[in-house]
């Protein structure tokens, strides 16, 4: 009985990260043009994603990214975001930063070169008008062409 209980559980958890997962696509790239890296999240209908800048202590996780440290690649400043809408979310009552549809996150490079790679992941959560799902972690890979 303890195993089926077990196993169960299991179940929900791993269904439950991977629902969480199909609500956002992510795509990781390098711009030549703006020497960029750039993290775009397709937020799927109905569902937002949270911005970085939110008081978490309120309840939900705002997103982040933490990078592996390559001596060979250098950042200026932090990863930037557009403009988050600002609402009202039932789900924390409180009004928050977050984003639908679509956000495009940056960095900027100021040292690499061609042929580098840049490691890491993205932590966020999603929540639409009357539930959340649980914070997931992607990892991503960026090669500099």
């Amino acid at each position: 009985m303890i195993y089926k209980l077990f196993f169960l559980c299991s179940f929900l958890m791993i269904n439950t990260m991977l629902f969480s997962q199909d609500r956002v696509k992510w795509n990781f790239s390098y711009n030549p043009a703006t020497q960029e890296i750039q993290m775009k999240a397709s937020i799927a209908e109905g569902w937002h994603l949270y911005s970085q800048h939110i008081n978490n202590t309120i309840g939900p996780v705002p997103t982040s990214f933490t990078f592996t440290e390559n001596p060979n690649v250098k950042f200026e400043g932090e990863v930037t975001e557009p403009k988050a809408i600002h609402e009202y979310d039932e789900n924390f009552e409180a009004a928050l930063d977050f984003f639908k549809n679509e956000v495009i996150f940056t960095r900027k490079i100021s040292k690499t070169k061609a042929g580098e790679t840049i490691k890491g992941y993205v932590t966020f959560m999603v929540c639409n008008d009357v539930m959340c799902l649980p914070p997931v972690d992607i990892d991503f890979s960026i090669t500099i062409q």
